[in-house]
């Protein structure tokens, strides 16, 4: 089973959930390059111009672990990593865990992805001005769960931790993308994880995840924020163990 962080987080982000399936199965963490304890001198602008990039890192590791029919569960971003990485890399992963997936933050004819475009376009303009001005203020409007401040500030300070240059190219390939597209080419049992009030991944971006993505399950959680895996670890870990 391996675990993709989202962004601006890390591998610690799965602290809560990763233990509970160590018993039945290999858990595989690491970190997306810029992030962590990752080597930053691995990072190519134009390698990581798109998600493809990082979705070739997902199967390098794999291929590296030999492995075959294994659960990918990806947070965020890295829940689109995942599709591209199980498509390119067919028998890798037999099942996906998608937890607040969404394949297009700005919204189109006849699509809500949440954002307008120049909300977009002023989110990754204010990071690219004052990456820690900006880690501060949006992180605890991200983990949601204001009367538990310490969420807020853990997200905070895993932004802050995310080498600035490279967070800045993250975001901005993260927040334009648009993978619409490849939802339907997903060939394997696939679980989506919404939760029922997330700022960065509303539910409309889950349902539609979900009616784009052949045998599909939807699970709304009753958590808030886009960090489930923080905020609600056991609500996350029950819906996961009825699926896989």
């Amino acid at each position: 089973m391996m675990f993709a962080h989202g962004f601006g987080c890390d591998q610690n982000m799965w602290r809560y959930v990763a233990p509970a399936f160590e018993g039945d199965f290999k858990t595989v963490l690491f970190d997306h390059v810029g992030a962590g304890g990752s080597d930053l001198k691995a990072y190519d602008r134009a390698k990581y111009s798109s998600l493809s990039g990082y979705a070739d890192d997902v199967i390098e590791i794999g291929r590296e672990l030999v492995l075959e029919n294994a659960i990918f569960v990806g947070h965020s971003v890295s829940a689109m990593i995942g599709i591209l990485a199980a498509a390119n890399a067919p028998g890798m992963f037999g099942r996906l865990v998608l937890v607040g997936p969404s394949p297009r933050y700005i919204d189109d004819e006849n699509y809500v992805g949440g954002f307008k475009e120049q909300q977009i376009t002023e989110l990754v303009s204010f990071l690219s001005d004052n990456h820690m001005g900006w880690s501060a203020a949006m992180a605890p409007v991200i983990m949601g769960n204001p009367d538990r401040p310490e969420l807020g500030e853990e997200l905070t300070n895993s932004f802050c931790r995310t080498d600035p240059d490279i967070a800045k190219e993250f975001a901005r390939v993260t927040f334009n993308s648009d993978n619409r597209a490849d939802l339907a080419k997903v060939a394997v049992p696939s679980l989506i994880l919404q939760c029922s009030e997330d700022i960065i991944a509303p539910i409309e971006v889950g349902e539609y995840v979900h009616r784009h993505i052949p045998n599909s399950k939807l699970v709304i959680l009753q958590a808030t924020g886009h960090c489930p895996n923080l905020s609600a670890p056991e609500e996350v870990i029950k819906a996961m163990r009825d699926f896989v």
